[in-house]
């Protein structure tokens, strides 16, 4: 059985750092892009950043300049570094990775990150 586990989450002042971690584990043959998502309650959740198996990155605009997403594949773990973070970005935080040549999507549990002003 898959599991995405995240950890890293957690309460930090506005312009403060948190790095997330997302490890895929189980009877896994590859892992294809894998990103970190984000929802507030009554909102819709939205594409935080993503990337390929190959490196190829891609950011939401608000995330652009202040986040950094990054992997490694040995250890099929995705990483999120955010930095100078923002009220605004308060959210439950999601990792998703797509599996195998069907590109089947997993997501883990979420990890709370509230940014205080």
């Amino acid at each position: 059985q898959v599991q995405l586990v995240e950890s890293g989450g957690g309460a930090v002042q506005a312009g403060g750092s948190l790095r997330l971690s997302c490890a895929a584990s189980g009877t896994i043959f590859s892992i294809n892009t894998m990103g970190w998502y984000r929802q507030t309650p009554g909102k819709q959740r939205e594409l935080v950043a993503t990337i390929t198996s190959g490196g190829g990155t891609n950011y939401a605009d608000s995330v652009k300049g202040r986040f950094t997403i990054s992997r490694d594949n040995p250890k099929k773990t995705v990483y999120l570094q955010m930095s100078s973070l923002k009220p605004a970005d308060t959210a439950v935080y999601s990792c998703n990775a797509e599996l195998g040549n069907a590109r089947i999507p997993y997501w883990g549990q979420g990890t709370q990150v509230t940014v205080s002003s």
